[in-house]
């Protein structure tokens, strides 16, 4: 790469003007769309624990890549191919370790998509596009076409985009789910850019809809780089570190209890309580 340096040096000095006005009116919002590979069997899990259909609440969510996850498929080096396989958006990542994630041949349905970001990317926007596709680093080029595939998509999807403060926004959007849906907070490589009080005022927030609601809060990058999944589903608390994984999705690998563990655990404690919903009902 040194050899390159001279060059990246003077089409800076060249186009200094143009370079200094988009580092003050732009900010990094990459969309990867290869974490969905690990949040596929999550949202799995949740739709198998509460047999309704997902609301998915995003924060930092950019362009709204990520609230598509369902519309993609996946492989994990099986053979076996899952989610939407006639999709133009195929997904592949390694899944390491002896963790086993719940992986249904069909993506679960999905009601409601919320994306909130402090300044949306519209990729019908040919700048924002652009510079989304700008943030890709140039050798990565598998990435580049997932992101070329996944944007065609956003244009034809029903998502609510929402510019403004994500934590604040979440009560209100709260009310607005319908009852019958579950609701998902999510946010992947997010929660490190935000202040360690605005973190503890997302975890508060969301602990209190809990006690008016099903919620289920999917993230990263707050005690740690590993995913969690905390819930409260009637009422009672759960808090879950279930995966390891790398920063783009191109592997990851099941967790429970912060060790290498399987994810049936987890799963089975879910079927457990679905079941005793589903009584109630």
């Amino acid at each position: 790469m040194k050899k390159f340096f001279p060059y990246f040096k003077d089409f800076c000095r060249k186009y200094r003007n143009e370079v200094d006005d988009i580092l003050k009116t732009k900010i990094v919002q990459t969309n990867e769309v290869r974490r969905c590979a690990y949040l596929y069997p999550v949202f799995a899990y949740i739709h198998k624990l509460t047999n309704s259909p997902l609301a998915l609440v995003e924060i930092g969510t950019s362009a709204g890549l990520q609230l598509l996850w369902d519309q993609y498929g996946y492989s994990y080096g099986s053979g076996s191919l899952y989610g939407k396989e006639a999709s133009t958006v195929q997904i592949v990542s390694e899944i390491r370790g002896e963790g086993t994630p719940l992986l249904p041949l069909n993506s679960p349905p999905v009601g409601t998509r919320v994306g909130i970001d402090l300044k949306i990317n519209d990729l019908s926007d040919e700048q924002d596009f652009l510079w989304l596709n700008a943030l890709i680093w140039p050798e990565h080029k598998n990435r580049r076409r997932l992101f070329e595939k996944a944007a065609a998509y956003v244009l034809d999807q029903d998502i609510k985009f929402i510019e403004g403060d994500g934590v604040e926004w979440l009560s209100r959007i709260s009310g607005r789910i319908p009852p019958n849906q579950t609701l998902c907070i999510f946010h992947t490589h997010v929660a490190n850019q935000m202040s360690p009080l605005t973190n503890n005022r997302l975890l508060d927030t969301i602990k209190e809809i809990g006690k008016n609601r099903n919620i289920f809060h999917i993230y990263n990058n707050i005690q740690d780089g590993k995913l969690h999944l905390d819930y409260y589903l009637d009422e009672e608390e759960s808090l879950n570190t279930i995966a390891e994984t790398d920063d783009h999705g191109s592997w990851f690998s099941w967790l429970y209890d912060g060790g290498p563990g399987n994810f049936e655990k987890i799963y089975n404690d879910g079927k457990s309580k679905a079941g005793s919903v589903e009584g109630q009902g």
